[in-house]
């Protein structure tokens, strides 16, 4: 110990002394202070692993700052408030979306900005006490800013190469983020939250890159594909072929049907109009997105894949939809419809202008190109404008002409916290206790209302015309509320019971006949082969073999998927439906990968 101290007063003045500690500790408080502005984590909280883990990826930024500068006041400093912002963003985001911030988001950073006006930012009580430390750090270090370096006349090399070890060592797990699996860092692809909080923000996002790159099939060789297909049955539509109705679709915003699961007691329903129609089929699909991710739901309806065969966060449209892909706009348009869709939010949200024309649309109308006046409910276009809109297609499309047309709404988009919104839906039990879901219902009410007015239209117009609508996601509103709403914690909740944060209303209507069908449960994959069998539009082999799919497993998500008896199952089981699920990937993975490869008769009209 003698021999440690006189070499450090040879070699170190006092002030340097210190200066090392400060260098050396700051990844480890920076952390600390991350976690508690992210979510009110305490040091106490973590695991030697996690901080281990987490050092080392903020030691990188923070070494690697010192080393640029050799200012290790201004450099700590700097490394906290980096940290501390990255802990307020993850708040942030996984508030109003119910995930934190994933590698992919960055890829989306338009679509977050054109939306972030509808979000009321609050401070929380650890952003306020993070602050002040912040501040009164920077007060008492003050006069060490730029003052505070090592003394470049004595130990330079020594110096340089301390610190370049240091980074080298501080990258490994940053450059090969695996790594830090071998320290305990793990992500739940289902609870990224839980994950951020309880592993670190910065090391589980890392963690979360491993995802990026799609896993392949086992065998997507010629003679796998080729035996797959073989074993497709052929399926006959539902109405006769020489139906070709203008087909609807419609996907809207954040549609939940909460009022399903029996535990609510509210003011006036929020679906009594969808409920009561006639000829039409009324169901619940599944979803692989909660809170967000409107994009990854029109994917699944649109191509009749699967996010299940995705990286955890993926954003298709932005990440794979990069050529000319096979969708129901394609097939449709193969079969003399004109394709239009319609989004009453930013041209470029997501990158539909881009998607659209790949999956086969003729044309694509945002906000700026809609026809009809425009009004807002909490600041967004409203469904009863989305709607008008469709009219105004119909009543100027030619007269021979069989349109398709896809709409999206962004009526019920988060966030539910505008204040001067009143809430005309309340809980009869609980009134104002949950003012972000009254909002919500409020806002449901309106659709509920909306499609009444479309309904009452077409079923004037000679034309046979049949609509779909289904809800992306359900919203993200207080945690208690759908506590209150499911009838149980999510820390207590079955596999079954967790599928329900998934599900979501749809329906099926048209001005012509429709079979007298049930359909208990689905997934948005699947969608898309009822609305063709019920236009009479012949499936593609594609579409035969999802048709096959589903009557053993009617459901498959992200999440997990159901079983003709109900089940729920998790992607992690292993048993006798793994073959099945492996083919559908199979076809999934060449659908969209295949390139020049592709077995492009396999998903166009025979």
């Amino acid at each position: 110990m003698n021999r440690i101290k006189q070499f450090l007063k040879q070699h170190f003045s006092r002030d340097e002394m210190l200066l090392g500690i400060l260098l050396l500790i700051t990844p480890l408080t920076a952390f600390y202070l991350m976690q508690f502005v992210y979510s009110g984590g305490m040091p106490w909280d973590y695991s030697i692993n996690v901080l281990v883990a987490n050092y080392l990826c903020i030691g990188v930024l923070h070494f690697t700052l010192c080393a640029l500068t050799n200012y290790i006041v201004l450099s700590c400093l700097i490394t906290h408030l980096l940290c501390c912002i990255w802990g307020i963003a993850n708040h942030y985001v996984s508030l109003f979306r119910g995930t934190p911030i994933l590698p992919w988001d960055f890829t989306a950073l338009g679509t977050a900005a054109a939306v972030a006006d509808s979000y009321h930012f609050s401070p929380s009580i650890p952003m306020v006490i993070a602050a002040l430390l912040l501040i009164a750090a920077t007060f008492l270090l003050r006069k060490k800013l730029l003052t505070g370096r090592f003394r470049p006349s004595r130990n330079r090399m020594r110096l340089r190469i301390t610190y370049l070890c240091t980074i080298l060592i501080c990258a490994y797990p940053v450059l090969r983020p695996n790594a830090l699996g071998y320290l305990g860092i793990e992500t739940d692809v289902w609870d990224q939250s839980a994950s951020y909080s309880q592993n670190g923000a910065l090391a589980t996002f890392l963690r979360n890159t491993q995802f990026m790159s799609v896993e392949e099939p086992q065998d997507s060789s010629e003679e796998n594909i080729e035996r797959i297909a073989s074993q497709v049955s052929d399926h006959t539509t539902a109405v006769s072929e020489d139906t070709h109705p203008n087909i609807i679709a419609i996907m809207n915003e954040s549609w939940a049907d909460f009022e399903d699961f029996g535990n609510l007691s509210l003011s006036e329903s929020v679906t009594d109009y969808v409920k009561s129609l006639d000829n039409c089929i009324f169901g619940h699909t599944y979803t692989s997105v909660f809170g967000a991710g409107t994009s990854a739901s029109e994917f699944e309806f649109l191509t009749g894949n699967s996010m299940a065969f995705l990286p955890s966060g993926s954003i298709p449209y932005q990440q794979y939809i990069l050529e000319p892909s096979a969708s129901l706009a394609s097939l449709l348009k193969e079969n003399g419809y004109r394709t239009l869709a319609i989004h009453p939010g930013e041209r470029t949200s997501w990158q539909r202008n881009q998607a659209y024309p790949l999956l086969g649309f003729d044309q694509f109308k945002c906000v700026d190109d809609m026809d009809v006046p425009l009004t807002e409910e909490h600041g967004y276009v409203s469904d009863r404008s989305s709607f008008e809109q469709i009219i105004y297609e119909f009543e100027h499309k030619a007269a021979d002409e069989r349109l398709f047309l896809f709409n999206v709404t962004i009526q019920n988009h988060g966030s539910y916290t505008v204040e001067d919104y009143p809430a005309e839906v309340t809980l009869t039990d609980e009134p104002g206790k949950y003012p972000m879901a009254e909002q919500y219902l409020t806002l449901a009410n309106k659709t509920d209302e909306a499609f009444k007015t479309l309904i009452d239209y077409f079923s004037q117009q000679e034309e046979p015309t049949i609509i779909l609508m289904f809800g992306d996601h359900q919203p993200s509103v207080e945690q208690e509320f759908l506590d209150k709403a499911y009838g149980v914690t999510q820390d207590q909740m079955t596999m079954e019971q967790y599928m329900n944060k998934y599900k979501t209303p749809f329906l099926i209507w048209a001005n012509y006949d429709l079979p007298d069908d049930e359909i208990p449960v689905t997934s948005l994959n699947f969608l898309g082969q009822y609305l063709l069998s019920y236009s009479g539009i012949d499936n593609s082999l594609y579409e035969d073999f999802l048709a096959d799919f589903q009557q053993t497993l009617p459901a498959i998500t992200f999440v997990g998927y159901i079983d003709q008896n109900g089940k729920a199952h998790s992607h992690l089981e292993t048993n006798d439906y793994a073959g099945m699920i492996e083919d559908y990937r199979t076809l999934a993975y060449d659908n969209l990968f295949g390139g020049k490869s592709r077995h492009t008769s396999f998903y166009q009209t025979p």
